[in-house]
């Protein structure tokens, strides 16, 4: 026979053990207390209590460091998880309601509140929850709340991240957290210690160092005037100065603006600013890639190694809307005959392609799918995000159309994790005139035959 009304709800003692079973450290440590004061005595266990407390400060104010990387993330998770009301469940009920993130059983009529796995903090200014989804909801669901959850939970940006299945995490930002100028550290002396499957370029707003593979890669890099677009190609060509010094590496830049690129002039392999010499250089780069083609072909290799015999080539290209866009120019019709072919072949024949451009739109250029790094700084307009990141970037967090217009967030902007396809809030490191000059002096052209390099 069917029970007529509601169904009574489940006893209060059992969800309560149920959640002293979640929480087991709630109960462990006043278990652990009542022990040792039971066993030794409250003077011993307050002796032990009272060591440890002076351990912690003496950890904290002799080595902040260490601190800063082992014990404060623990306790800004400890502090923000159960110390403040966000993320206890009468408030996170709140909000997810508020937010139509919760389902309601239609028998019952009991409200179902995705439960909060765990809270990690891993940087003051950013913390990670780790949700559980309800039966019947997607991260995608999620992804569309996200402004609604920023205003809930008074943060300035949510991002969401899918870890696996039934599980995700929100990224809150609660501040800005790049307040200060990040300096790149010193150049390699030994190219042996450089590693460009893993070049430093910044840090993340997880407190974290941002790196990313050159090798085997092209990069976009996108913003607005003044985004600090040039940080990042800075911070590769510090990475590579001691491999272009010693052969491993050739540097081909194309400068249409003739500015602050001009300083690469002596470790160039190749460089332009006229209209010419970039299409000279364009197509010398390709010549170069069917050239390296035929040799890996000839020693039966597969895979490119780089050597002095195969350097690894990168082409840099600055402003690259001026060289692909832009009317109906002999420039332009050059560039676009050749700029595809290398982006879809040079990878794998030891080729990159550094370029750097305002205007992200498919008409500047069409080939920004074939760049399989993109990064998008600050940006005029909220489409920009999606044509440089990717669709619904800007949906699940990356707000690069929010970025202030002013100097002290140059370098700052988004990059997409390759794993989850997350969009990941980075600063690049900033390299001033002095760090630049360091480049060139390291890098120090070793060769003599200068008599190939186009418009210097």
């Amino acid at each position: 026979m069917r029970l007529m009304g509601k169904q009574r709800k489940q006893g209060g003692e059992w969800r309560a053990a149920g959640w002293a079973a979640r929480h087991p450290g709630f109960l462990a440590v006043p278990a652990a207390a009542a022990t040792s004061v039971a066993q030794f005595g409250p003077v011993t266990t307050g002796g032990v209590v009272a060591g440890a407390l002076a351990a912690g400060v003496g950890w904290y104010r002799a080595h902040p460091h260490s601190w800063e990387q082992v014990a404060a993330p623990q306790l800004r998770a400890v502090r923000r998880r159960w110390l403040s009301r966000t993320y206890l469940g009468p408030w996170w009920g709140r909000v997810t309601e508020a937010c139509n993130l919760v389902t309601v059983n239609r028998k019952t009529e009991r409200i179902n509140v995705p439960r909060i796995i765990r809270v990690r903090s891993h940087s003051p200014s950013t913390e990670t929850v780790y949700v559980r989804l309800l039966l019947g909801q997607t991260p995608k669901l999620w992804e569309e709340a996200t402004e609604a959850l920023a205003v809930a939970l008074k943060a300035e940006r949510v991002g969401v991240e899918r870890v696996r299945p039934q599980i995700i995490a929100l990224i809150v930002q609660r501040s800005e957290p790049f307040t200060q100028v990040i300096i790149p550290p010193d150049i390699p002396a030994d190219a042996d210690t450089v590693s460009l499957g893993s070049v430093y370029l910044g840090e993340t707003e997880h407190d974290t160092d941002w790196h990313a593979p050159l090798i085997g890669q092209h990069w976009l890099i996108a913003g607005a005037t003044g985004s600090g677009k040039n940080s990042v190609t800075w911070m590769a060509l510090r990475a590579c100065a001691p491999l272009i010094r010693d052969g491993l590496v050739r540097v081909h830049v194309i400068n249409p603006k003739g500015t602050e690129l001009n300083a690469l002039r002596p470790v160039s392999y190749r460089y332009a600013e006229a209209d010419t010499d970039i299409v000279d250089v364009l197509g010398s780069f390709w010549e170069t890639m069917q050239a390296r083609k035929k040799v890996l072909a000839d020693q039966g290799r597969r895979t490119f190694e780089m050597s002095r015999e195969t350097p690894l080539d990168v082409l840099v290209i600055d402003e690259l809307g001026a060289v692909t866009g832009y009317g109906d120019r002999s420039l332009t019709r050059g560039a676009q005959a050749v700029l595809p072919l290398i982006l879809s072949q040079a990878r794998a024949l030891g080729g990159s392609v550094i370029g750097a451009l305002q205007e992200p739109t498919k008409d500047v250029i069409p080939q920004r799918d074939l760049f399989s790094l993109r990064v998008c700084l600050r940006a005029t307009s909220a489409g920009h995000v999606d044509m440089v990141l990717g669709d619904d970037m800007r949906r699940r967090g990356a707000l690069a159309d929010e970025i202030p217009n002013v100097p002290d967030s140059a370098g700052i902007g988004f990059v997409v994790k390759q794993r989850s396809r997350t969009p990941m809030r980075v600063r690049a490191a900033y390299c001033d005139d002095n760090d630049i000059a360091d480049l060139v002096r390291v890098a120090g052209w070793p060769h003599t035959e200068l008599a190939t390099t186009t418009a210097r």
